[in-house]
């Protein structure tokens, strides 16, 4: 009987200076999209997929992730005497009974195989959700709840993926898959050439990965941008466990570059209850002119 995945690992470490200088003193994954903040989105995509323990590996800089999923008693006496109850309701519950929080500090900036090894004293013996804030990804049932249902059938890793243009495989993992075996990878090179990429599937920022990852990361020697590369320890780790590729369902904004943040920010402008209709008379004056 497969496990179900109740762990969620959120590595947060990264200084974000493609956002500088807005990251200088605020994570970036507290960049907000209309009203909450990327790394709210994360933590209600892993819950609903059935995470019970969000492990967040931090570093310098990140107290305000902490602080944002703590309980403010000040703020809500405020918000209880000044009648204003849809912003209580808001930021009351952020994070369900029955859900724990835990935080451990990544010392060294050695890449997110790191990030993701420094996680295991949390995760224990018990497959787990990797989820990368940045890329976010907008679909119905959320991207990790739809990999926990494909890890269901099979047991096996599960790592998302989509088709990006070949000449931006150097910016991605890029896999080969065979077709006839569930989407079962056969190999996984990090930021390939395009010329040397065995496909253009590249890996986004999500994972399901079974606990034996983390003696592969232990044993990983430092990889592309002399880093510990999760990558690699993906690559050791198909060599005796299966480990499938998983074309989600949804649209991914790639929400670590300026450009895919203002697309993320319209989408959901746009969709938002309070701002949609108004957003989009907006933008349409906007482009009459």
């Amino acid at each position: 009987m497969n496990q179900k995945v109740r762990a969620a690992v959120f590595p947060v470490a990264g200084r974000g200076t493609r956002f500088l200088p807005a990251t200088k003193a605020s994570p970036k994954e507290m960049l907000p999209i209309v009203d909450k903040p990327l790394i709210q989105y994360a933590v209600e995509e892993a819950i609903a997929a059935g995470a019970t323990k969000l492990i967040f590996v931090t570093g310098a800089s990140k107290r305000a992730i902490e602080d944002h999923f703590d309980t403010d008693p000040e703020l809500e006496r405020a918000l209880t005497e000044s009648g204003k109850d849809g912003l209580l309701a808001s930021i009351r519950n952020i994070v369900p009974d029955g859900v724990t929080c835990v935080y451990i500090r990544q010392g060294e900036p050695l890449g997110l195989g790191h990030a993701v090894l420094c996680a295991r004293p949390a995760v224990g013996d018990e497959p787990f959700f990797v989820h990368l804030a940045d890329d976010l990804i907008a679909s119905d049932p959320g991207c990790l709840a739809q990999m926990a249902d494909e890890h269901s059938g099979h047991g096996g890793s599960v790592v998302a993926v989509e088709t990006v243009p070949r000449e931006n495989t150097s910016s991605y993992g890029i896999v080969e898959i065979d077709e006839r075996d569930r989407g079962r990878i056969m190999s996984i090179v990090e930021k390939p050439d395009p010329d040397d990429a065995p496909s253009d599937l590249a890996v986004v920022g999500r994972y399901l990965l079974a606990p034996e990852i983390f003696d592969k990361l232990e044993n990983t020697g430092r990889g592309a941008g002399g880093e510990i590369q999760l990558t690699d320890g993906i690559a050791d780790l198909l060599k005796e466990r299966a480990v499938h590729a998983y074309s989600f369902s949804g649209v991914r904004y790639d929400c670590g570059s300026k450009l895919g943040y203002l697309r993320a920010t319209v989408a959901y402008g746009l969709d938002h209850a309070d701002t949609g209709s108004a957003f989009r008379d907006y933008l349409e004056s906007v482009l009459d002119d």
